[in-house]
């Protein structure tokens, strides 16, 4: 029996009741028989929760990139490792092979080395989807530098605030970037950034929109020359398996972003695992992952679990409605894709169109379909099995997190039965549990409760950045010994869970985490806002929408109050990003608070989705006539 790829049920449930009875002999088979270490490791697993500390194959020597690449030339050299399909779909796709990534990924490698990166030096990259995003990550890898990947849709203010708290030594960039009709210029938006940032030293840009742009001198060069004049020699830097491989930035709840940390031996074994068994994925399919790099599911599964695997793995810069609404199925008839993983919001979005949009193509490649971001709605998930997959693919519905580095909870394909908006069962090694209020673990089926992780597992990030007592504050305080995700769950009758929605004051937005706190801090700063407080609600294609309601500093405030509107959406793309904008406000007289001035966004929320005839205890607040006029003025 292989604990590396299970194709049957039964399979699945000896192979889970061993990875629970033993996990630390079950983690250390899977990571001895398929990967490349240079030393083995001393100890398979060292964890203490309660500090938080954790440490898997400790001891361990490697190289990610000599697992993602070197290992695969011999054998798959000539493979494509990367399909890079454009925004413009009469362009040509790029295929980019084993062999090339390797000469490719050494040159970027060497690029760096002379710009005097090394060992445990911090690179931002704030890329659009181009080939050299791969690259530069797989590249920072190759040196041991920490790569910090900053989505190429964040602000100026986001993306200084990232490099300042993570002390990047070099960012790259490019000129600009293509989103369907619109191209962006990133060059301008980083000038702005950096004026704020004093750790950078070199600015490394690509070209892809060729557009005119300022270079800083002294600081900026193009890159394509550097890589011209660079050495395809490049030995990997040999890495301990703890040693941080990637700082990633997610949404808190409170404050600034939060730096993941994720090392470097879980998170391979941990994705290349799940990647293999959750997309049930063979030599020769072509797998395509619609996300973007610049999130946790880029990271996972475009780059470093499908390489680990010596996969065939699309890359997509460009849009699902450009040209039209038949661009994904284009694509995955033109390149006869096997397994396509996508977002709720997208397959909400294209499930409103026309299904001549999808008829035109032939979709017979399809085996596996997969859902991201977010638990997947009945009517779409019904929609993607039956117009997309005809009935005859699987529908991995996965839940997981930035900080879980790889997918916790799902179906596995031609293997677990299936049922619409349940991320069913637990991946080998993993052991969730479900907790009361009080922080006692529910047993038995037909419960809800509080979705926490009793036990590590290899992909789990080992810290927040420079704040490892936040890192304990966020996911190891609220219940003693236990990984607490942030999130509520649902364990049917057979086990299976349902993911019923965050528990804390983060609004899942397009499966974008995003915290309520930093996008109130940016609509606070304009002039006539006095207080606001933004709760999400139900949006038939973002899955949920953010809600703000607002009180104006009504003295000698003059302005209309629809461009008080726009100027506050303004404000927050500024400050975070268009994924952030307020889909309704609300101008309020105050705001329901507790005697301690604590807001009441349970009620809030509940007026925001229009269920009004269940309030809930309203006599305690400081001011309950506030609820009475906040409803009375609601937008529909």
């Amino acid at each position: 029996m292989s604990n590396y790829h299970i194709k049957h049920l039964e399979e699945y449930f000896q192979v889970y009741r061993k990875s629970v009875r033993d996990p630390e002999s079950f983690w250390g088979e899977v990571a001895e028989e398929h990967f490349v270490w240079r030393k083995k490791w001393d100890n398979v697993l060292n964890w203490d929760f309660n500090k938080p500390e954790i440490k898997w194959f400790e001891g361990g020597k490697l190289n990610i990139t000599e697992n993602c690449i070197d290992r695969h030339l011999r054998t798959r050299g000539d493979k494509p490792a990367i399909i890079w399909e454009p925004n413009d779909p009469s362009q040509p796709a790029v295929h980019i092979t084993y062999k090339n990534l390797h000469e490719r990924v050494c040159k970027f490698a060497n690029v760096l080395k002379s710009k005097g990166v090394g060992k445990g030096d911090r690179v931002c990259i704030y890329l659009p989807m181009i080939p050299e995003l791969t690259i530069s990550i797989l590249a920072c890898a190759r040196i041991g530098a920490i790569h910090s990947v900053v989505f190429a849709g964040f602000s100026s203010t986001a993306l200084s605030t990232r490099i300042n708290d993570s002390d990047c030594k070099l960012l790259i960039t490019a000129d600009g970037s293509y989103r369907g009709k619109k191209s962006i210029d990133l060059k301008g938006i980083v000038d702005e950034a950096l004026v704020n940032c004093d750790s950078i030293e070199a600015v490394l840009v690509a070209k892809r929109t060729n557009e005119n742009i300022h270079m800083e001198q002294g600081r900026d060069e193009w890159l394509q020359p550097l890589l011209d004049n660079a050495s395809m020699d490049c030995e990997p830097e040999i890495m301990d398996a703890e040693d941080p491989l990637f700082i990633l930035y997610t949404s808190g709840s409170t404050g600034k972003p939060k730096g993941m940390v994720h090392t470097i031996g879980g998170y391979m074994v941990f994705t290349a695992f799940t990647f293999k068994n959750i997309f049930q994925y063979r030599e020769n399919d072509v797998f395509w992952c619609t996300a973007d790099i610049g999130w946790v599911t880029g990271h996972s599964y475009i780059i470093y679990g499908p390489l680990a695997n010596g996969a065939t793995s699309i890359m997509f810069e460009g849009v699902p409605s450009y040209p039209d609404f038949g661009r994904f199925w284009e694509v995955i008839e033109k390149h006869r894709v096997n397994q396509f993983y996508t977002a709720p919001t997208a397959i909400r979005a294209l499930a409103k169109r026309s299904t001549e949009f999808v008829t035109k193509y032939d979709l017979s490649s399809l085996k596996v379909l997969g859902s991201v971001g977010e638990p997947i709605n009945e009517e779409a998930w019904h929609w993607y099995n039956d117009i997309i997959g005809k009935g005859k693919c699987p529908i991995v519905d996965t839940w997981w997190q930035t900080e879980t580095g790889g997918i916790m909870l799902s179906p596995i394909p031609y293997v677990t039965p299936t049922i619409p908006t349940y991320a069913t069962l637990p991946l080998p090694g993993v052991q969730p549990a479900l907790l009361d209020d009080d922080g006692v673990e529910i047993k038995g089926n037909l419960v809800s409760g509080r979705l926490c992780m009793k036990f590590p597992w290899p992909g789990m990030a080992r810290t927040i950045w420079n704040d490892h007592k936040r890192y304990k504050e966020t996911y190891f305080s609220a219940y003693e010994n236990m990984y607490f995700s942030g999130d509520g769950a649902f364990r049917d009758a057979v086990g299976y869970y349902r993911i019923t929605g965050r528990v804390d004051d983060v609004v899942i937005v397009s499966g974008h985490n995003l915290g309520t706190a930093p996008i109130e801090d940016a609509i606070n700063q304009h002039p006539a806002v006095a207080e606001s407080a933004i709760v999400g609600f139900p949006h038939d294609i973002k899955g949920n929408a953010l809600y703000g309601f607002v009180i104006l500093k009504e003295v000698g405030e003059t302005r209309d109050r629809e461009n008080v509107r726009n100027e506050i959406n303004q404000q927050i793309v500024d400050h975070i990003g268009p994924i952030a904008k307020l889909e309704k406000i609300q101008f309020v007289s105050g705001l329901p608070k507790t005697r301690s001035g604590k807001i009441m966004r349970r009620i809030l929320r509940k007026i925001a989705s229009n269920e009004l005839s269940n309030l809930g205890d309203t006599s305690t607040l400081l001011n309950p006539e506030i609820v009475d006029h906040v409803i009375e003025n609601r937008i529909d």
